[in-house]
């Protein structure tokens, strides 16, 4: 039954956290309704489903069908879900300053730092609630066995890429990161069994990223998606998908909590590489640290 897949998903997969997730997969009527839980959720809670239509500009016929694409029977359910997430989140960020809205354009440089701090710390609480260990656990044991791991990201995702690649390689892995699309797609092609793609996408929409996954999987090679929507077209590309559940503000260009939110994975991924091998990868640690050490201290 919806309702009580609902319910039994509620613990792990916040309904605001769902909303964020599907709704670039909405119709625009229920899009304008997710937007309006997202930005006063305790406020939203309280509508009737009539009051609900009528501040959305649209039928209470929607109202009942966006209930539906959550999962939920009845409107009450969906409130009372809210309301739980709404307690959740107050008790995430009890030590943090309070602040409420997107950043705006006479916000202090405190405000400011108040509410990326906000932001970004639910965008990791979220994602530990939403990343599934037994999808981590898979990514894991495919890196771990594999002989060589190729990663690309355009934009704020090939940071995290970069990332992933370094930490990678300061334990001993063949890992790869590619800047550029036509060089990330030449060397996807001549992926094969025993190798791994990883595509990094807070979309999980973005073109080149796609072709990308696609050219790897197309190849043999085992692909891996980390995306912030597990219905996106990167996803389709996936043997495995990791699920970020990141909060961006109006300054979406700065990928603010996405990048975050990507960067917790990544490092959820090189943790578990790691200790599948403890004793070498500590060993490898040192080696690179001390290296680097001795160079810096030559040069002093």
């Amino acid at each position: 039954m919806p309702h009580e897949a609902a319910r039994d998903d509620a613990g792990a997969h916040p309904v605001l956290v769902r909303m964020r997730a599907i709704r670039p997969e909405l119709r625009p009527s229920e899009q304008r309704i997710a937007d309006l839980f997202l930005a006063d959720p305790a406020g939203t809670a309280g509508l009737s489903v009539a009051e609900l239509a009528q501040r959305c500009d649209t039928s209470t016929t929607s109202v009942v069908r966006f209930c539906k694409r959550l999962g939920y029977e009845h409107v009450r359910e969906l409130r009372n879900h809210v309301l739980r997430d709404v307690e959740r989140e107050t008790f995430d960020t009890a030590a943090l300053p309070a602040v409420s809205g997107d950043i705006d354009r006479n916000d202090t440089l405190a405000d400011i730092v108040a509410k990326v701090s906000l932001a970004e710390t639910l965008s990791l609480a979220d994602t530990a609630k939403v990343l599934d260990t037994e999808s981590l656990r898979a990514s894991v044991d495919a890196i771990t066995s594999s002989t060589r791991v190729d990663i690309f990201g355009v934009g704020a995702s090939s940071i995290v890429g970069l990332d992933l690649q370094r930490k990678l390689t300061r334990i001993g892995r063949t890992a790869l990161d590619w800047s550029d699309p036509h060089a990330a797609w030449t060397s996807a092609a001549t992926l094969g069994p025993g190798n791994v793609a990883i595509a990094v996408s807070h979309t999980g929409a973005t073109t080149d990223t796609i072709e990308f996954l696609l050219l790897a999987r197309q190849a043999g090679a085992t692909t891996i998606a980390i995306t912030n929507h597990a219905g996106a077209p990167l996803a389709d590309q996936a043997d495995i998908v990791l699920t970020t559940a990141a909060r961006e503000t109006g300054f979406r260009s700065g990928a603010l909590g996405s990048r975050i939110a990507q960067l917790m994975v990544v490092d959820c991924i090189f943790i578990g590489v790691a200790q599948s091998n403890y004793d070498r990868s500590m060993e490898a640690l040192r080696d690179t640290f001390a290296a680097v050490h001795r160079v810096r201290t030559a040069g002093a």
